[in-house]
């Protein structure tokens, strides 16, 4: 009997407590406290590294992207038996020459707009004093009972004053804002963004005279074997090619958003539909922040010109309808055919390079999204962050 009873301890696995504990041996060997650690402080540390170097980061993975997208148009003049410095000089030539040109008659747009908006404030004021009052509503009335509390205590500081003769009145005046004192104050941060501006550039010329030169060497420096080079070699193209389709995609997203967005406010009648054509295709490149700055600014200047809250209201909302449907509909659709990033691991790669790096971390983060899946996908160690990001 005793024999029985150990017979069917051993085939029921032993006690229910023995069960338990034996999980939890298993696990124990699994979650390494130290390894998580230091996982855990290196992730900190390259946060750290990344926003503190932002000024240096930040050029280099635009240049990155600006030479992925030029470099089949060198490639293209270098075919032609034309040197690969002169080529890439050539086309940023022709590039810069095409932004300062476009940028001419953007200025005047602008311009003209701002010419108006004294009178829209003007007829606004005059169609306001004209209107016929109305009931007060909860806020005006608290409004009014805080500007007479307000005034009460301003009355009681005069009298107590006036019982004091010795003392001296003083009244704060503001100063008016000023643009040019302004821009002098932000001296440093402008001279900050025209050098990586430069920097940018420069690096991109650099980059498309080298050519191939880096893919070749970072070939050569994955390893002796044929193997490892070939992975290596194969890691590189898609890269290529992953950006490459990212920024053709963009570019359709922006001339979709531009065109349409023209329409609409053709259509609407506002002036310079042209320019808010170009300035919301252009835009559209930053997710969410750019469009949101296309819907105010459009709205203003419907307010400038046709001096009615209701029709900047209608343009401002077609603005935001043309941009949802690039942005909820086309550019996801599009971009799922090019990549196989989820919507998800894309709203999170927006919301933390936008944090890290502003604006242009907007910009950049769903081509640094492809990069890092791709890379993921060909180290063992690192498929399970591929998982997570892939579809």
């Amino acid at each position: 009997m005793a024999k029985q009873e150990q017979n069917q301890k051993g085939e029921g696995g032993g006690e229910p407590g023995e069960d338990g504990d034996q999980f939890e041996r298993s696990l124990l060997p699994m979650v390494d406290v130290r390894s998580t650690s230091l996982i855990v402080l290196t992730c900190v540390a390259a946060l750290y590294f990344i926003s503190w170097a932002q000024a240096v980061l930040v050029p280099l993975v635009v240049a990155i992207l600006i030479s992925y997208a030029l470099d089949p148009l060198v490639s293209g003049l270098e075919k032609f038996r034309f040197p690969r410095a002169l080529s890439a000089a050539l086309v940023l030539t022709v590039v810069v020459a095409a932004i300062a040109g476009a940028s001419i008659p953007l200025k005047r747009e602008t311009m003209a707009i701002l010419d108006k908006a004294p009178l829209a404030i003007e007829r606004f004021q005059r169609s306001e004093a004209r209107s016929t009052p109305q009931e007060e509503g909860v806020m005006e009335k608290a409004q009014d009972v805080a500007k007479k509390i307000e005034d009460t205590a301003a009355d009681e500081e005069a009298e107590a004053a006036a019982q004091q003769p010795d003392v001296m009145r003083v009244r704060v005046v503001d100063k008016p804002f000023k643009v040019w004192q302004y821009l002098m104050q932000e001296s440093s941060t402008i001279l900050v963004l025209i050098s990586q501006a430069f920097s940018a550039l420069l690096l991109v010329f650099f980059m498309l005279s080298a050519g191939r030169l880096y893919k070749r060497k970072v070939v050569k420096l994955s390893g002796p074997s044929f193997h490892a080079m070939r992975k290596a070699a194969r890691i590189m193209n898609e890269f290529h090619s992953q950006v490459r389709r990212f920024l053709f995609v963009m570019l359709l997203g922006g001339l979709f958003v531009g065109f349409f967005t023209w329409l609409a406010f053709f259509l609407l009648g506002m002036e310079q539909a042209v320019f808010w054509g170009v300035v919301a295709g252009v835009a559209s490149v930053a997710p969410y922040l750019g469009p949101f700055l296309v819907m105010v600014g459009s709205g203003v200047a419907a307010f400038i010109q046709f001096g009615s809250i209701d029709m900047a209201i209608i343009v401002a909302l077609a603005s935001l309808m043309v941009t949802s449907i690039q942005g909820n509909l086309l550019l996801p659709m599009l971009t799922s055919r090019v990549s196989s990033l989820n919507e998800v691991a894309i709203f999170l790669g927006l919301l933390f390079w936008g944090w890290l790096w502003g604006p242009i971390g907007l910009i950049i983060a769903t081509p640094l999204l492809m990069i890092i899946k791709t890379l993921c996908d060909h180290v063992s160690n690192l498929r399970v962050v591929g998982e997570l990001l892939g579809k």
